[in-house]
């Protein structure tokens, strides 16, 4: 069965509180909360205002994924909100070694996150210390595109790194997860979908997120 964390970047702003009330009345395991700074990726998002706002009303476990510049200056704050996973981009991280164990030592999960043209390699040398890998389907930044196909191919290569190195690691997929993609990801072994508009924008959000999670 399938773990599932909606992205709140695809619900309705205007109406926040009626998403994450439908969000804790759902089976959804985890929220997705995608931070953009305008600097490492064309688009910003939200801050920790809105982050704390949600916070407060979620009673599903944070699954933050920053998508900016210097995240480990985030570390504590992010552990003060009781998010359960902090998730970085490989490319945003000098000290990507250093940051996983800064976050385990906040208290939180550490995630990493690779872009589309990310190789696995990136990762190789600390599988075995981060609780889960992000592979994007998308190019980072902005909802609603187009998935990647090679990403179940990169999936499937990633499952065998994982093994093979005896890591407990999770694969986490974000971008273009909807009917058609997400079974084929939960086949190449992936344990997370993402999904944001196909869950938010679907006429009965709570049975697409049951139906993601029976795949």
């Amino acid at each position: 069965m399938a773990i599932v964390s909606p992205s709140l970047l695809a619900a309705d702003f205007l109406h926040l509180e009626r998403g994450i009330d439908m969000i804790n009345r759902s089976s959804a395991d985890w929220l997705h909360l995608d931070v953009m700074d305008g600097v490492f990726v064309p688009n910003i998002s939200f801050g920790f205002p809105v982050l704390e706002a949600v916070a407060s009303r979620c009673t599903k476990p944070l699954d933050v994924h920053y998508m900016i510049v210097h995240p480990e200056r985030y570390i504590e704050q992010t552990a003060r909100l009781g998010a359960m996973m902090m998730n970085v981009h490989v490319e945003a991280c000098r000290h990507l070694h250093r940051t996983i164990h800064e976050i385990h030592s906040a208290g939180m999960k550490a995630g990493v996150t690779l872009n589309p043209a990310t190789p696995l390699q990136m990762v190789e040398d600390v599988i075995c210390d981060v609780d889960m890998v992000l592979l994007m389907s998308v190019n980072p930044g902005f909802g609603g595109q187009q998935f990647i196909e090679n990403t179940i191919q990169k999936a499937v290569r990633l499952r065998k790194m994982i093994t093979e190195a005896g890591s407990s690691a999770l694969i986490e997929v974000d971008g273009g997860v909807q009917q058609e993609t997400a079974p084929r990801l939960v086949a190449a072994g992936v344990d997370v979908l993402v999904s944001g508009s196909y869950i938010f924008r679907a006429a009965s959000p709570e049975t697409v997120i049951d139906q993601l999670k029976n795949l």
